[in-house]
């Protein structure tokens, strides 16, 4: 049985039990008003053991609900296992001794009305990853075998169109790799997968955080979560439903639910230190006043039952809040430990850049055309999702060029982008790979700054594109404000890039410790030894930033360019941006306050409680009822944290 259907059981179980006490609690206070005999019941000691007839739905309450309860708190304390729940147990067999039937119920009520509150809570504060789930499809539309081989040009319109008898719906459990999925107008795209045919766009802006569509030929690939166009494609599948993209950010979303950070592991230590304050003053109180009622009032004033929970439901809403914001915390440590970090280290492009890198020239060859190599490059950039791609096509666009229709498309890892426009090969990739054979380009100068891409042309060397990123605008505010705002004591950027590029950017943005030409080794290397100095935090979004981000006291992660990258981070910022950063920056203090709000406050209102019951002026069902407002004050307080606030924001 997996932890979360135990978990699903435990709660159902505690909500009965709230629901029994309640009755019972409700059937007490009508038989009251009707039935004033005793019954008496010989016992196994010399004194008899009495009850009237209205208490007898409060003992079953107590025997029926606070039995297990009190079961269960009595193994988690042989296992040496000490929370604060276990003054529940104590006053509720307490209650039982004296015949304090009704503060017992009230105990019984405050324990499992506490964690039925808390499932209610916590499911209230979750709502976002519903709204992930409830997003994918539950089926999938599979191709059957015989018009799956149908992939020849003569066959893939009927093939992209084909008949109801051709293909079968499946549940998303059962696609394997190789599967041809036919993808119907504004559908969710089931899995990751790559077009085989069809033209058309997706809208993947849910996944990636970018504004606008993107073009989908045969050769491009697909995300799942991605919402189909207005055109049928036909899809195979790269990965199980399991291993896809959306499935991920839905599995990291569930994890971090499950998670508990090193901040609930300080409530239960507070917890730890409660149980024997409140022990200790309830004996006292019994001792000096020689009254045992004292006793019970105090142990019933102390039961803080759900009131820890406040600091996992801080956490839960504050989750759930990043996630509307386009952030997506994967490891609830972050929160944490992100207000900690005292050195940040920035990767150069895509974090203090845009990522986007403009088209600066376009460098040709003799007998060709700079106009005509742009639109037809553009022709198949238009499918890619390289950085550049878009460049290209915004630069062609702008110039008012015509961009064709592109066929074959093929973009394989370190073999660079190839397709057919107009009846002419088309390859885009590394001066290194595509012109080592060509004496000709040797004439094209090697660019002095930037980025750049060679143009091949039906095998012959055709053109180099030129291209410089941008820096951010708030990328200067960005960098100044992390001392004074987040005690940030030093700012570093470490890059694989030249030395010109990254020096370039560094005094653009006021950043004195620069990095350049660091290997993926090389960023590990140096984030270890800063981290053992102080703590760290790493943002990065290219693959070879994974070992640096996962090295660091926190990673964060731009983007959803690279799963890689995005399993090694403990957050990620769908849409690329500084300002989100410094949201969550903000969210990491703000749920901190107010979890500490939650389990301190409610902690230091149930020691007042305690010292009025000790002094006699709270018996035990008002002091019962007093700590059960107590505690829904707590987690009321803590449900905030879900809640957006005016501002999070200061940069």
């Amino acid at each position: 049985m997996t932890r979360q259907s135990m978990s699903s059981i435990l709660r159902t179980r505690e909500a009965r039990i709230a629901t029994l006490a309640l009755v019972g609690i409700a059937v007490y206070s009508a038989l009251r008003v009707s039935i004033h005999s005793r019954f008496t019941i010989p016992s196994f000691g010399p004194s008899p053991f009495s009850f009237s007839w209205a208490e007898l739905p409060l003992l079953i309450v107590l025997i029926a609900g606070g039995g297990p309860l009190v079961l269960k708190l009595a193994r988690q304390a042989l296992a040496r296992e000490f929370g604060s729940d276990l003054l529940a147990g104590i006053a509720i067999v307490t209650s039982l001794v004296l015949g304090e039937y009704l503060a017992g119920a009230l105990v019984v009520l405050m324990l499992s009305g506490g964690q039925a509150l808390e499932s209610y809570a916590v499911k209230s504060a979750s709502s976002v990853l519903e709204a992930l789930a409830k997003r994918m499809p539950a089926s999938a539309h599979r191709r059957r075998a015989d018009a799956a081989n149908a992939t020849d040009a003569a066959n893939a319109a009927h093939a992209a169109h084909a008949t109801d008898t051709e293909i079968e719906e499946i549940g998303l459990d059962e696609i394997t790799i190789g599967d041809v999925l036919v993808v119907f107008p504004h559908e969710v795209a089931p899995v990751d997968g790559e077009v085989i045919e069809g033209h058309g766009s997706m809208d993947e802006s849910y996944l990636t955080g970018e504004p606008y569509r993107i073009e989908k030929t045969p050769g491009s690939t697909v995300l799942s979560g991605a919402i189909n166009g207005q055109t049928v494609l036909a899809i195979r599948a790269t990965r199980r439903a399991v291993d896809s993209r959306y499935a991920k950010i839905l599995q990291v979303m569930r994890d971090s639910e499950e998670k508990r950070p090193r901040l609930r592991r300080l409530g239960d230590q507070l917890g730890a230190i409660y149980t024997p304050l409140a022990v200790g003053l309830a004996i006292a109180a019994w001792v000096i006043s020689h009254d045992s009622m004292r006793f019970l009032a105090v142990l019933v004033v102390a039961t803080p039952c759900p009131l820890l929970i406040g600091i996992p439901v801080a956490i839960i809403g504050s989750i759930s809040l990043a996630a509307r914001r386009g952030i997506v915390i994967k490891d609830p440590t972050v929160l944490e430990r992100i207000s900690t970090c005292r050195v940040a280290i920035f990767d150069k492009t895509g974090t203090l850049t845009y990522g986007q890198p403009q088209l600066t020239e376009v460098a040709t060859l003799p007998d060709f055309d700079p106009d005509a190599v742009l639109a037809t490059v553009a022709g198949i950039e238009r499918y890619s999702r390289h950085p550049l791609a878009s460049a290209i096509v915004a630069a062609a666009t702008a110039r008012g060029m015509a961009v064709q229709i592109a066929t074959e498309i093929s973009e394989r890892p370190g073999e660079g982008l190839r397709g057919t426009v107009g009846g002419r090969v088309v390859e885009v990739g590394s001066r290194k790979r595509l012109f080592a054979e060509s004496s000709e380009a040797a004439g094209i100068p090697m660019s002095q700054g930037g980025l750049e891409a060679a143009i091949r042309i039906d095998g012959r060397a055709a053109a180099i594109l030129r291209f410089r990123d941008t820096p951010r605008e708030d990328g200067a505010s960005f960098v100044r404000h992390l001392g004074p705002k987040h005690h940030f004591d030093r700012v570093l950027l470490v890059s694989g890039d030249r030395e010109v590029e990254v020096r370039h950017l560094a005094e653009t943005v006021g950043i004195t410790e620069v990095h350049f030409s660091q290997s993926p080794e090389q960023k590990v290397a140096l984030t270890r030894a800063e981290t053992a100095g102080a703590p760290t935090l790493f943002l990065g979004d290219g693959i070879n930033d994974a070992p640096a981000l996962a090295t660091a006291t926190v990673g964060i992660a731009f983007g959803q360019n690279s799963d890689v990258t995005s399993e090694a981070a403990g957050a990620v910022i769908l849409d690329s941006s500084l300002q989100r950063v410094d949201e969550l920056l903000h969210l990491s203090r703000r749920m901190r306050t107010i979890a500490l709000q939650s389990a301190i406050g409610g902690m230091a209102l149930s020691v007042v409680g305690m010292g009025l019951a000790a002094a006699g002026l709270l018996p035990p069902v008002a002091g019962a009822i007093t700590q059960e407002a107590i505690d829904v004050a707590a987690v009321l307080n803590a449900l905030r944290a879900a809640w957006p606030p005016r501002s999070l924001s200061d940069c």
